[in-house]
């Protein structure tokens, strides 16, 4: 198949998914964003240029990079990919299909895998920077790419030819140059070797060990961590700590090698964020805007992304409350102006274009971090996260007069 004819059959079927949102005059306009078609539909909008560039080796010359340090401009490419990636696996896992939807994934499975390819091979011109002499970022986003290859397992790391994943071994080893900080920067390191233990290529457990030691001493309690020893009031604990502590677990169990914070302590623990973060969820959409790195916008809610799509929502939250409650959200954010260029490529801010929002490690590649907010698509179309009806979420409620049980905060027992 042609360059050109992928672009036209991919452009058809995009079309064709997402042409019942005009045509279905029934519905209301909430109805329209309240649903799994638009979802895909959001995804794509965002992924597509990052993926179909890198598959056609093309991103560093066509990815527009806005930042405030010049030196960041190396990592950006990386940050692009390697958080697309951690929040499209899910959704890639599900593989192809003769569905409409299946076919689609069929091509984006098949872009992922070629942009994965050329990530790490060292004579692509999109050959990625993953050691240190780029400085301390690429251990960031190389895990964030290593939790997307977790995710997204069977459909994106298994049929790799073999010298693409000794490619993909040797660049992420690259960076257990960089030592990583005292605070949520250990987990990176550890996810990485939790991915080199998934696939047997000689992981490392001291690095997990010593992350997940230090985060079980930074628990603060009712399902927060510390970002190092202080709490700080962001979303940090939903950006990196709770997804990664979750999957980083995972693999252990899976090796029966649960140890200092087990997958079952750090499922319950981020069951309790998940049920906050809904909360905070405002009746219009909104979330305080409260820390730093909300230029990530949605991929604040990754906790509660996650916990959906593992089937393990708290017993008073329902997965059709919490589909209506990020559907919002994510709606208003994708319809504020500026939010993408001429290119469709995501612009810094929360609310559209808000350059100065961004802080001073943010390029445009760290933008799409928000695509971790979109992870119940990993959720077949039949699940009742997607079937059920729209349902007000909590603060909707709450501020309709509607009388509530008491909420409690989550405690561990001794």
């Amino acid at each position: 198949m042609t360059r050109i004819t992928a672009l036209i059959l991919s452009t058809l079927i995009v079309s064709i998914v997402f042409s019942a949102l005009g045509q279905e005059k029934r519905q209301s306009k909430t109805e329209q964003y309240n649903g799994r078609e638009y979802w895909v539909f959001v995804l794509v909008k965002i992924a597509d240029p990052v993926l179909r560039n890198l598959s056609n080796g093309q991103l560093r010359a066509k990815m527009p990079v806005d930042n405030k340090e010049i030196k960041r401009k190396e990592v950006a490419h990386l940050e692009a990919f390697g958080r697309t990636l951690a929040g499209i696996a899910p959704w890639l896992e599900l593989g192809p299909d003769q569905s409409t939807e299946g076919k689609l994934r069929t091509t984006y499975i098949d872009l992922t895998r070629k942009a994965l390819a050329n990530a790490v091979n060292p004579s692509s011109p999109d050959f990625l920077n993953f050691s240190s002499k780029h400085g301390q970022q690429p251990l960031v986003d190389a895990a964030f790419l290593a939790q997307g290859l977790l995710r997204g397992y069977t459909q994106l790391w298994e049929p790799l030819d073999q010298q693409t994943k000794t490619n993909m071994v040797n660049a992420l080893k690259s960076s257990r140059s960089i030592k990583p900080g005292e605070n949520n920067w250990l987990l990176f390191s550890a996810m990485i070797e939790a991915f080199l233990i998934k696939s047997g290529n000689e992981g490392n457990i001291e690095p997990i060990a010593y992350a997940l030691n230090k985060h079980e001493k930074w628990y603060k309690g009712d399902g927060a961590y510390g970002d190092g020893a202080d709490f700080h009031w962001d979303y940090y604990n939903s950006f990196v700590i709770q997804p990664m502590i979750l999957d980083i677990t995972k693999v252990l169990k899976e090796n029966d090698n649960d140890q200092i914070i087990t997958y079952d302590k750090a499922l319950k623990r981020a069951q309790r964020y998940a049920a906050v973060q809904e909360r905070m969820i405002s009746p219009e959409g909104t979330f305080p805007p409260i820390g730093r790195s909300l230029v990530y916008r949605f991929g604040a809610f990754q906790v509660l992304s996650q916990v959906a799509l593992l089937k393990e929502l708290p017993k008073d939250v329902s997965p059709a409350q919490v589909r209506s409650a990020l559907s919002m959200v994510i709606h208003r954010m994708i319809v504020a102006p500026n939010t993408f260029d001429s290119g469709g490529w995501l612009k810094v801010g929360l609310v559209g274009y808000q350059p100065n929002i961004g802080e001073y490690y943010i390029t445009t590649g760290s933008l799409y971090l928000c695509t971790v907010g979109l992870l119940p698509l990993g959720l077949p179309a039949n699940d009742p996260f997607w079937t059920s009806l729209a349902q007000d979420w909590t603060s909707r409620k709450v501020w309709k007069g509607i009388d509530l049980p008491a909420d409690h905060a989550y405690k561990e027992a001794n």
